[in-house]
Protein backbone atom coordinates (compact mmCIF):
# COMPACT_ATOMS: atom_id res chain seq x y z
CA UNK A 1 0.00 0.00 0.00
CA UNK A 2 2.91 2.36 0.70
CA UNK A 3 4.17 1.96 -2.88
CA UNK A 4 0.73 2.83 -4.27
CA UNK A 5 0.55 5.86 -1.98
CA UNK A 6 4.00 7.14 -3.00
CA UNK A 7 3.41 6.54 -6.70
CA UNK A 8 0.03 8.24 -6.43
CA UNK A 9 1.69 11.32 -4.98
CA UNK A 10 3.98 11.53 -8.01
CA UNK A 11 1.01 11.25 -10.37
CA UNK A 12 -0.91 13.86 -8.35
CA UNK A 13 2.05 16.22 -8.66
CA UNK A 14 1.33 16.29 -12.42
CA UNK A 15 4.55 14.75 -13.71
CA UNK A 16 3.94 13.67 -17.34
CA UNK A 17 6.61 10.93 -17.49
CA UNK A 18 7.44 8.37 -14.80
CA UNK A 19 10.38 5.98 -15.17
CA UNK A 20 10.26 2.71 -13.23
CA UNK A 21 13.28 0.42 -13.55
CA UNK A 22 12.36 -3.01 -12.25
CA UNK A 23 12.41 -6.69 -13.16
CA UNK A 24 9.10 -7.12 -11.30
CA UNK A 25 6.72 -6.14 -14.06
CA UNK A 26 3.71 -7.91 -12.55
CA UNK A 27 4.23 -6.30 -9.14
CA UNK A 28 4.62 -2.83 -10.70
CA UNK A 29 1.44 -3.28 -12.75
CA UNK A 30 -0.44 -4.33 -9.60
CA UNK A 31 0.68 -1.14 -7.85
CA UNK A 32 -0.31 0.95 -10.87
CA UNK A 33 -3.73 -0.73 -10.92
CA UNK A 34 -4.25 0.30 -7.28
CA UNK A 35 -3.40 3.89 -8.20
CA UNK A 36 -5.69 3.73 -11.24
CA UNK A 37 -8.63 2.38 -9.24
CA UNK A 38 -8.35 4.83 -6.35
CA UNK A 39 -8.28 7.78 -8.77
CA UNK A 40 -10.72 6.37 -11.35
CA UNK A 41 -7.91 6.97 -13.83
CA UNK A 42 -8.22 4.88 -17.04
CA UNK A 43 -5.14 2.70 -17.50
CA UNK A 44 -3.73 1.06 -20.63
CA UNK A 45 -0.61 -1.06 -21.10
CA UNK A 46 1.51 -1.39 -24.24
CA UNK A 47 3.77 -4.35 -25.03
CA UNK A 48 5.37 -5.34 -28.31
CA UNK A 49 3.39 -8.60 -28.29
CA UNK A 50 -0.12 -7.39 -27.35
CA UNK A 51 -0.11 -3.77 -28.47
CA UNK A 52 -2.03 -1.18 -26.44
CA UNK A 53 -4.71 -2.79 -24.29
CA UNK A 54 -6.93 -1.56 -21.42
CA UNK A 55 -6.44 -2.74 -17.84
CA UNK A 56 -9.20 -2.70 -15.25
CA UNK A 57 -11.25 0.50 -15.22
CA UNK A 58 -10.51 1.97 -18.63
CA UNK A 59 -11.81 3.69 -21.70
CA UNK A 60 -13.10 1.86 -24.78
CA UNK A 61 -10.74 -0.88 -25.92
CA UNK A 62 -8.62 0.14 -28.92
CA UNK A 63 -7.86 -2.08 -31.85
CA UNK A 64 -4.74 -3.69 -30.38
CA UNK A 65 -3.72 -5.38 -33.62
CA UNK A 66 -3.17 -1.95 -35.17
CA UNK A 67 -1.04 -0.74 -32.26
CA UNK A 68 1.70 -3.35 -32.00
CA UNK A 69 4.21 -0.80 -33.24
CA UNK A 70 5.25 1.70 -30.56
CA UNK A 71 4.98 4.62 -32.96
CA UNK A 72 1.35 3.75 -33.72
CA UNK A 73 0.59 3.39 -30.02
CA UNK A 74 2.12 6.79 -29.21
CA UNK A 75 0.20 8.43 -32.05
CA UNK A 76 -3.01 6.90 -30.68
CA UNK A 77 -2.25 8.17 -27.16
CA UNK A 78 -1.45 11.62 -28.52
CA UNK A 79 -4.81 11.83 -30.31
CA UNK A 80 -6.86 10.75 -27.27
CA UNK A 81 -8.80 13.58 -25.70
CA UNK A 82 -9.36 12.08 -22.26
CA UNK A 83 -7.06 11.69 -19.26
CA UNK A 84 -5.34 8.37 -18.71
CA UNK A 85 -2.43 6.36 -17.34
CA UNK A 86 -0.40 4.66 -20.07
CA UNK A 87 2.26 2.06 -19.21
CA UNK A 88 4.84 1.30 -21.91
CA UNK A 89 6.76 -1.90 -21.16
CA UNK A 90 10.29 -2.74 -22.32
CA UNK A 91 10.92 0.49 -24.20
CA UNK A 92 14.59 0.74 -23.16
CA UNK A 93 15.73 0.31 -26.76
CA UNK A 94 13.31 2.85 -28.28
CA UNK A 95 13.78 6.25 -26.67
CA UNK A 96 17.31 6.84 -27.87
CA UNK A 97 18.93 9.28 -30.35
CA UNK A 98 18.60 6.53 -32.95
CA UNK A 99 14.79 6.90 -32.77
CA UNK A 100 14.24 10.69 -32.91
CA UNK A 101 10.60 10.42 -34.02
CA UNK A 102 9.63 8.30 -31.01
CA UNK A 103 11.44 10.70 -28.70
CA UNK A 104 9.56 13.61 -30.28
CA UNK A 105 6.19 11.87 -29.96
CA UNK A 106 6.78 11.23 -26.27
CA UNK A 107 7.87 14.84 -25.79
CA UNK A 108 4.72 16.07 -27.59
CA UNK A 109 2.53 14.11 -25.16
CA UNK A 110 4.50 15.45 -22.19
CA UNK A 111 4.20 19.05 -23.40
CA UNK A 112 0.42 18.69 -23.79
CA UNK A 113 -0.01 17.51 -20.20
CA UNK A 114 -1.41 20.81 -18.91
CA UNK A 115 -4.30 20.50 -21.39
CA UNK A 116 -4.82 16.73 -21.20
CA UNK A 117 -3.23 14.96 -18.23
CA UNK A 118 -2.02 11.79 -19.86
CA UNK A 119 0.64 10.21 -17.65
CA UNK A 120 3.15 7.94 -19.37
CA UNK A 121 4.92 5.27 -17.29
CA UNK A 122 8.05 3.76 -18.85
CA UNK A 123 8.55 0.34 -17.28
CA UNK A 124 11.72 -1.60 -18.03
CA UNK A 125 14.57 -3.47 -16.33
CA UNK A 126 16.90 -0.57 -17.26
CA UNK A 127 16.17 2.67 -19.04
CA UNK A 128 18.05 5.93 -19.62
CA UNK A 129 16.10 8.83 -21.06
CA UNK A 130 17.66 11.23 -23.58
CA UNK A 131 18.34 14.74 -22.21
CA UNK A 132 15.31 16.35 -23.88
CA UNK A 133 12.94 14.07 -21.92
CA UNK A 134 14.62 14.06 -18.51
CA UNK A 135 13.23 17.42 -17.37
CA UNK A 136 9.68 16.10 -17.86
CA UNK A 137 10.27 12.85 -15.94
CA UNK A 138 10.42 11.49 -12.41
CA UNK A 139 11.80 8.16 -11.24
CA UNK A 140 10.05 5.72 -8.93
CA UNK A 141 11.40 2.60 -7.24
CA UNK A 142 9.47 -0.14 -5.49
CA UNK A 143 10.21 -0.45 -1.81
CA UNK A 144 12.05 -3.49 -0.49
CA UNK A 145 10.11 -5.90 1.76
CA UNK A 146 10.41 -5.33 5.51
CA UNK A 147 11.90 -7.92 7.86
CA UNK A 148 8.38 -8.96 8.84
CA UNK A 149 7.44 -9.52 5.19
CA UNK A 150 10.64 -11.51 4.59
CA UNK A 151 9.87 -13.69 7.61
CA UNK A 152 6.32 -14.23 6.35
CA UNK A 153 7.62 -15.47 2.97
CA UNK A 154 10.09 -17.83 4.68
CA UNK A 155 7.29 -19.21 6.86
CA UNK A 156 5.11 -19.80 3.81
CA UNK A 157 7.90 -21.76 2.11
CA UNK A 158 8.61 -23.68 5.33
CA UNK A 159 4.94 -24.67 5.55
CA UNK A 160 4.97 -25.74 1.89
CA UNK A 161 8.03 -27.93 2.52
CA UNK A 162 6.42 -29.38 5.63
CA UNK A 163 3.22 -30.33 3.76
CA UNK A 164 5.32 -32.16 1.15
CA UNK A 165 7.36 -34.05 3.77
CA UNK A 166 4.85 -35.70 6.11
CA UNK A 167 4.41 -32.56 8.23
CA UNK A 168 8.04 -32.48 9.35
CA UNK A 169 9.06 -29.19 10.90
CA UNK A 170 11.80 -27.11 9.32
CA UNK A 171 14.71 -26.98 11.76
CA UNK A 172 16.11 -23.58 12.67
CA UNK A 173 17.05 -21.30 15.53
CA UNK A 174 16.37 -17.61 16.09
CA UNK A 175 19.97 -16.47 15.54
CA UNK A 176 20.27 -18.28 12.19
CA UNK A 177 16.83 -17.09 11.08
CA UNK A 178 17.67 -13.47 11.96
CA UNK A 179 20.93 -13.67 9.98
CA UNK A 180 19.16 -15.17 6.96
CA UNK A 181 16.57 -12.36 7.06
CA UNK A 182 19.38 -9.80 7.29
CA UNK A 183 21.05 -11.25 4.18
CA UNK A 184 17.76 -11.29 2.23
CA UNK A 185 17.12 -7.58 2.66
CA UNK A 186 16.96 -5.57 -0.55
CA UNK A 187 15.52 -8.37 -2.69
CA UNK A 188 12.08 -8.47 -4.26
CA UNK A 189 9.39 -10.76 -2.78
CA UNK A 190 9.68 -13.19 -5.71
CA UNK A 191 13.48 -13.37 -5.38
CA UNK A 192 13.20 -13.90 -1.62
CA UNK A 193 10.76 -16.73 -2.24
CA UNK A 194 13.08 -18.33 -4.81
CA UNK A 195 16.06 -18.31 -2.43
CA UNK A 196 13.97 -19.42 0.57
CA UNK A 197 12.68 -22.35 -1.44
CA UNK A 198 16.25 -23.32 -2.37
CA UNK A 199 17.78 -23.33 1.11
CA UNK A 200 14.75 -24.91 2.80
CA UNK A 201 14.30 -27.67 0.24
CA UNK A 202 18.03 -28.51 0.21
CA UNK A 203 18.00 -30.01 3.73
CA UNK A 204 14.77 -29.06 5.49
CA UNK A 205 16.61 -26.63 7.75
CA UNK A 206 17.52 -22.95 8.07
CA UNK A 207 21.03 -22.51 9.42
CA UNK A 208 24.25 -20.50 9.04
CA UNK A 209 25.34 -23.05 6.41
CA UNK A 210 22.76 -21.45 4.10
CA UNK A 211 24.39 -18.00 4.21
CA UNK A 212 26.87 -18.58 1.33
CA UNK A 213 24.03 -19.90 -0.85
CA UNK A 214 21.89 -16.86 -0.01
CA UNK A 215 24.70 -14.37 -0.65
CA UNK A 216 25.72 -15.94 -3.95
CA UNK A 217 22.11 -16.22 -5.12
CA UNK A 218 21.41 -12.63 -4.10
CA UNK A 219 24.37 -11.34 -6.12
CA UNK A 220 23.29 -13.35 -9.18
CA UNK A 221 19.72 -12.07 -8.92
CA UNK A 222 20.89 -8.46 -8.60
CA UNK A 223 23.19 -9.03 -11.63
CA UNK A 224 26.39 -6.95 -11.72
CA UNK A 225 27.88 -8.12 -15.05
CA UNK A 226 31.30 -9.06 -13.70
CA UNK A 227 32.23 -5.75 -12.03
CA UNK A 228 31.45 -6.94 -8.50
CA UNK A 229 32.50 -10.45 -7.48
CA UNK A 230 31.28 -12.59 -4.61
CA UNK A 231 34.19 -14.13 -2.70
CA UNK A 232 33.52 -17.58 -1.29
CA UNK A 233 36.84 -18.09 0.48
CA UNK A 234 36.24 -15.75 3.40
CA UNK A 235 38.93 -17.35 5.51
CA UNK A 236 38.31 -17.90 9.17
CA UNK A 237 40.32 -15.37 11.14
CA UNK A 238 42.11 -18.25 12.87
CA UNK A 239 43.74 -18.94 9.51
CA UNK A 240 45.51 -15.57 9.51
CA UNK A 241 48.85 -15.51 11.30
CA UNK A 242 49.57 -12.45 13.43
CA UNK A 243 47.63 -9.20 12.89
CA UNK A 244 46.77 -9.05 16.61
CA UNK A 245 46.02 -5.30 16.67
CA UNK A 246 43.78 -5.56 13.63
CA UNK A 247 41.88 -8.52 15.09
CA UNK A 248 41.32 -6.69 18.38
CA UNK A 249 40.15 -3.55 16.55
CA UNK A 250 37.63 -5.50 14.48
CA UNK A 251 36.36 -7.53 17.43
CA UNK A 252 35.52 -4.35 19.35
CA UNK A 253 33.49 -2.98 16.41
CA UNK A 254 31.65 -6.15 15.40
CA UNK A 255 28.51 -5.50 17.45
CA UNK A 256 28.45 -1.79 16.58
CA UNK A 257 28.42 -2.65 12.86
CA UNK A 258 25.74 -5.36 12.91
CA UNK A 259 23.48 -3.89 15.61
CA UNK A 260 24.31 -0.19 15.93
CA UNK A 261 22.98 1.75 18.88
CA UNK A 262 21.35 5.14 18.35
CA UNK A 263 24.34 6.97 19.85
CA UNK A 264 27.07 4.90 18.12
CA UNK A 265 28.41 5.58 14.64
CA UNK A 266 28.59 2.61 12.27
CA UNK A 267 32.22 1.69 11.45
CA UNK A 268 33.08 2.89 7.93
CA UNK A 269 36.11 0.84 6.94
CA UNK A 270 39.88 0.47 6.99
CA UNK A 271 42.87 0.77 4.69
CA UNK A 272 45.43 -2.03 4.78
CA UNK A 273 48.79 -0.75 3.61
CA UNK A 274 51.73 -3.08 3.36
CA UNK A 275 54.35 -5.08 1.56
CA UNK A 276 53.26 -7.32 -1.31
CA UNK A 277 52.42 -10.81 -0.09
CA UNK A 278 52.20 -9.78 3.56
CA UNK A 279 48.62 -10.99 3.93
CA UNK A 280 46.48 -7.94 3.15
CA UNK A 281 44.14 -9.83 0.82
CA UNK A 282 43.79 -12.70 3.28
CA UNK A 283 43.03 -10.21 6.04
CA UNK A 284 40.31 -8.61 3.88
CA UNK A 285 38.69 -12.01 3.44
CA UNK A 286 39.07 -12.71 7.12
CA UNK A 287 37.12 -9.56 8.09
CA UNK A 288 34.07 -10.97 6.32
CA UNK A 289 34.70 -14.39 7.84
CA UNK A 290 34.99 -12.98 11.35
CA UNK A 291 31.80 -10.94 11.05
CA UNK A 292 29.89 -13.63 9.12
CA UNK A 293 29.16 -11.27 6.21
CA UNK A 294 29.29 -11.65 2.42
CA UNK A 295 32.49 -10.32 0.84
CA UNK A 296 32.25 -8.40 -2.43
CA UNK A 297 35.38 -7.57 -4.40
CA UNK A 298 35.27 -4.59 -6.74
CA UNK A 299 37.15 -5.35 -9.97
CA UNK A 300 38.61 -2.05 -11.14
CA UNK A 301 39.71 -3.68 -14.40
CA UNK A 302 36.10 -4.44 -15.36
CA UNK A 303 34.93 -1.11 -13.98
CA UNK A 304 36.62 1.03 -16.60
CA UNK A 305 34.93 1.48 -19.96
CA UNK A 306 36.16 3.29 -23.06
CA UNK A 307 32.90 5.26 -23.43
CA UNK A 308 32.61 8.61 -21.66
CA UNK A 309 30.71 8.38 -18.40
CA UNK A 310 30.33 4.59 -18.43
CA UNK A 311 33.09 4.00 -15.86
CA UNK A 312 31.42 6.30 -13.35
CA UNK A 313 28.06 4.64 -14.03
CA UNK A 314 29.62 1.20 -13.48
CA UNK A 315 30.97 2.39 -10.14
CA UNK A 316 27.62 3.88 -9.07
CA UNK A 317 25.84 0.65 -10.03
CA UNK A 318 28.43 -1.39 -8.13
CA UNK A 319 28.07 0.71 -4.99
CA UNK A 320 24.28 0.56 -5.23
CA UNK A 321 24.50 -3.22 -5.45
CA UNK A 322 26.80 -3.30 -2.41
CA UNK A 323 24.14 -1.34 -0.52
CA UNK A 324 21.50 -3.84 -1.63
CA UNK A 325 23.77 -6.65 -0.39
CA UNK A 326 24.28 -4.95 2.98
CA UNK A 327 25.33 -5.75 5.57
CA UNK A 328 28.48 -6.75 3.74
CA UNK A 329 32.20 -6.14 3.36
CA UNK A 330 33.31 -4.32 0.19
CA UNK A 331 36.91 -5.13 -0.74
CA UNK A 332 38.74 -2.55 -2.87
CA UNK A 333 41.82 -4.56 -3.81
CA UNK A 334 44.92 -2.54 -4.79
CA UNK A 335 42.77 0.56 -4.71
CA UNK A 336 45.56 2.81 -5.98
CA UNK A 337 45.36 1.14 -9.40
CA UNK A 338 41.73 2.16 -9.78
CA UNK A 339 41.83 5.78 -8.69
CA UNK A 340 45.40 6.97 -9.21
CA UNK A 341 45.15 9.61 -11.93
CA UNK A 342 46.72 8.89 -15.31
CA UNK A 343 47.71 11.62 -17.72
CA UNK A 344 46.00 9.89 -20.63
CA UNK A 345 42.65 8.86 -19.14
CA UNK A 346 40.78 12.14 -19.88
CA UNK A 347 40.07 12.61 -16.18
CA UNK A 348 38.14 9.34 -15.81
CA UNK A 349 40.02 8.23 -12.71
CA UNK A 350 39.36 11.59 -11.05
CA UNK A 351 35.63 11.33 -11.78
CA UNK A 352 35.63 7.77 -10.45
CA UNK A 353 37.41 9.00 -7.31
CA UNK A 354 34.86 11.78 -6.91
CA UNK A 355 31.95 9.35 -7.16
CA UNK A 356 33.60 7.01 -4.64
CA UNK A 357 34.29 9.80 -2.13
CA UNK A 358 30.72 11.14 -2.40
CA UNK A 359 29.30 7.69 -1.74
CA UNK A 360 31.63 7.10 1.21
CA UNK A 361 30.51 10.38 2.77
CA UNK A 362 26.78 9.86 2.20
CA UNK A 363 26.17 6.10 2.48
CA UNK A 364 23.67 5.04 5.12
CA UNK A 365 23.69 1.28 4.61
CA UNK A 366 26.10 -0.96 6.59
CA UNK A 367 28.80 -1.54 3.96
CA UNK A 368 32.22 -1.94 5.56
CA UNK A 369 35.07 -0.97 3.24
CA UNK A 370 38.39 -2.83 3.26
CA UNK A 371 40.80 -1.12 0.90
CA UNK A 372 44.22 -2.66 0.30
CA UNK A 373 47.22 -0.89 -1.16
CA UNK A 374 50.91 -1.52 -1.82
CA UNK A 375 51.86 2.08 -2.57
CA UNK A 376 50.66 4.93 -0.39
CA UNK A 377 52.30 7.49 -2.69
CA UNK A 378 49.67 6.86 -5.37
CA UNK A 379 46.70 7.32 -3.06
CA UNK A 380 44.96 10.72 -3.04
CA UNK A 381 44.96 12.41 0.40
CA UNK A 382 41.19 12.93 0.32
CA UNK A 383 40.67 9.15 0.38
CA UNK A 384 42.90 8.36 3.37
CA UNK A 385 41.97 11.24 5.65
CA UNK A 386 40.09 10.50 8.86
CA UNK A 387 36.35 10.45 8.31
CA UNK A 388 36.50 8.62 4.99
CA UNK A 389 37.93 5.52 6.64
CA UNK A 390 38.28 4.76 10.33
CA UNK A 391 41.90 3.64 10.43
CA UNK A 392 45.01 2.86 8.38
CA UNK A 393 46.79 -0.35 9.34
CA UNK A 394 50.31 -1.21 8.23
CA UNK A 395 50.78 -4.90 7.45
CA UNK A 396 54.52 -5.53 7.70
CA UNK A 397 56.48 -8.66 6.91
CA UNK A 398 55.76 -11.26 9.62
CA UNK A 399 57.91 -11.49 12.74
CA UNK A 400 59.38 -14.77 13.96
CA UNK A 401 56.35 -15.85 15.99
CA UNK A 402 53.99 -15.03 13.13
CA UNK A 403 56.21 -16.93 10.68
CA UNK A 404 55.97 -19.94 13.01
CA UNK A 405 52.16 -19.67 12.90
CA UNK A 406 52.19 -19.32 9.10
CA UNK A 407 54.30 -22.48 8.69
CA UNK A 408 51.93 -24.36 11.00
CA UNK A 409 48.82 -23.12 9.17
CA UNK A 410 50.03 -23.99 5.66
CA UNK A 411 51.51 -27.36 6.63
CA UNK A 412 48.24 -28.36 8.32
CA UNK A 413 46.30 -27.09 5.29
CA UNK A 414 48.21 -29.64 3.17
CA UNK A 415 47.59 -32.51 5.62
CA UNK A 416 51.05 -32.41 7.24
CA UNK A 417 51.46 -32.62 11.01
CA UNK A 418 53.15 -29.36 12.08
CA UNK A 419 54.52 -31.12 15.17
CA UNK A 420 56.71 -33.26 12.87
CA UNK A 421 58.64 -30.17 11.74
CA UNK A 422 61.11 -27.90 13.53
CA UNK A 423 58.98 -24.79 13.20
CA UNK A 424 61.38 -22.58 15.20
CA UNK A 425 64.29 -23.38 12.87
CA UNK A 426 62.10 -22.80 9.83
CA UNK A 427 60.86 -19.45 11.17
CA UNK A 428 64.41 -18.24 11.76
CA UNK A 429 65.49 -19.35 8.28
CA UNK A 430 62.52 -17.53 6.75
CA UNK A 431 63.52 -14.13 8.18
CA UNK A 432 62.37 -11.47 5.70
CA UNK A 433 59.88 -13.79 3.95
CA UNK A 434 56.30 -12.77 3.42
CA UNK A 435 53.44 -15.13 4.18
CA UNK A 436 52.94 -15.77 0.47
CA UNK A 437 56.63 -16.64 0.05
CA UNK A 438 56.52 -19.07 2.97
CA UNK A 439 53.49 -20.78 1.46
CA UNK A 440 55.19 -21.00 -1.93
CA UNK A 441 58.30 -22.52 -0.34
CA UNK A 442 56.12 -25.25 1.16
CA UNK A 443 54.47 -25.86 -2.23
CA UNK A 444 57.82 -26.04 -4.06
CA UNK A 445 59.37 -28.37 -1.47
CA UNK A 446 56.32 -30.62 -1.71
CA UNK A 447 56.79 -30.94 -5.49
CA UNK A 448 60.44 -31.85 -4.97
CA UNK A 449 59.75 -34.57 -2.40
CA UNK A 450 56.92 -36.00 -4.49
CA UNK A 451 59.26 -36.31 -7.47
CA UNK A 452 61.77 -38.08 -5.22
CA UNK A 453 58.99 -40.21 -3.68
CA UNK A 454 59.94 -39.02 -0.23
CA UNK A 455 58.02 -37.52 2.66
CA UNK A 456 58.30 -33.81 3.34
CA UNK A 457 60.70 -32.95 6.18
CA UNK A 458 62.27 -29.86 7.70
CA UNK A 459 65.47 -30.32 5.67
CA UNK A 460 63.65 -30.04 2.33
CA UNK A 461 61.91 -26.85 3.47
CA UNK A 462 65.18 -25.33 4.66
CA UNK A 463 66.77 -26.15 1.31
CA UNK A 464 63.92 -24.48 -0.56
CA UNK A 465 64.13 -21.40 1.66
CA UNK A 466 67.85 -21.08 0.96
CA UNK A 467 67.17 -21.01 -2.79
CA UNK A 468 64.57 -18.22 -2.52
CA UNK A 469 65.35 -14.54 -2.64
CA UNK A 470 62.47 -12.94 -0.70
CA UNK A 471 60.91 -9.60 -1.58
CA UNK A 472 62.66 -8.08 1.45
CA UNK A 473 65.93 -8.58 -0.45
CA UNK A 474 64.74 -7.91 -3.99
CA UNK A 475 62.96 -4.67 -3.08
CA UNK A 476 64.86 -3.71 0.06
CA UNK A 477 64.96 0.02 -0.70
CA UNK A 478 61.24 0.28 -1.49
CA UNK A 479 60.26 -1.64 1.64
CA UNK A 480 62.52 0.53 3.79
CA UNK A 481 60.88 3.68 2.40
CA UNK A 482 57.39 2.26 2.98
CA UNK A 483 58.23 1.34 6.58
CA UNK A 484 59.68 4.77 7.20
CA UNK A 485 56.51 6.48 5.92
CA UNK A 486 54.20 4.19 7.93
CA UNK A 487 56.13 4.38 11.21
CA UNK A 488 54.36 7.44 12.64
CA UNK A 489 51.35 7.61 10.30
CA UNK A 490 49.68 4.22 10.65
CA UNK A 491 48.71 1.62 13.24
CA UNK A 492 50.72 -1.64 13.17
CA UNK A 493 48.41 -4.51 12.26
CA UNK A 494 50.46 -6.94 14.32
Amino acid sequence: MQDAHDLGLIIDSRVPLIVIQSHEETRVLDVLMQVSNTRTLPMQVWTATDGLRPMGFSMAEPDGDQLLELEAALLSIKRMRGKGLFVLCDTHGFFTPEHPKLVRLLKDIALQYDNINRTIVLLSHALTLPPELRKHAAEFQLSAPSDEQILSIIREEAMAWSSQNNQQRVKTDKLSLDRIIMHLRGLSPSDIRTLARQFIHSDGAISDHDLPLVSKGKLQLLDMHGVLHYEFSTENFAQVGGLKNLKDWLTKRHQAFLSPAANVDIPKGILLLGVQGSGKSLAAKAVAGLWGLPLLRLDFGSLYNKYYGESEKNLRDSLKLAENMSPCVLWLDEVEKGIAGQSNDDGTSQRVLGSLLTWMAEKKQPVFIVATSNNIANLPPELIRKGRLDEIFFVDLPDEKTRTDIFSIHLAKRKHDPAAFNLTTLAVAADGFSGAEIEQAIVAATYTTLAQQQALHTAELLEELSRTRPIAVVMAEDIAALRSWAQHRTVPAN
